[in-house]
């Protein structure tokens, strides 16, 4: 007889999408956020010589997104290993 144990799906599910929701907010927060909404103000700074704002929308935002994919894909390992699945 197998040994079967219940997994929560809509815990699982809810928790995925939490993560997802937030990490695109962020995205969204970074890439429009700063690099076009609040540019004006992150202007008044430099990086390399080019205004911070003007960073933000050609390298930062794709920075933050590459290092949102490693983190979803650190958490996502995590939540499954909570919920008992195996990835």
């Amino acid at each position: 007889m197998q040994d079967k144990t219940e997994i929560d799906g809509k815990g699982y599910w809810r928790a995925v999408l939490r993560l997802t929701l937030s990490l695109l907010a962020i995205w969204f927060l970074v890439s429009y956020g700063a690099g076009i909404l609040f540019r004006d103000f992150l202007d008044q700074m430099n990086i390399g010589g080019a205004p911070l704002g003007f960073w933000f929308a050609q390298n930062g935002a794709i920075y933050v997104f590459v290092a949102l994919i490693f983190y979803y894909c650190w958490a996502m390992g995590r939540l499954e290993r909570k919920f008992g699945l195996k990835g």
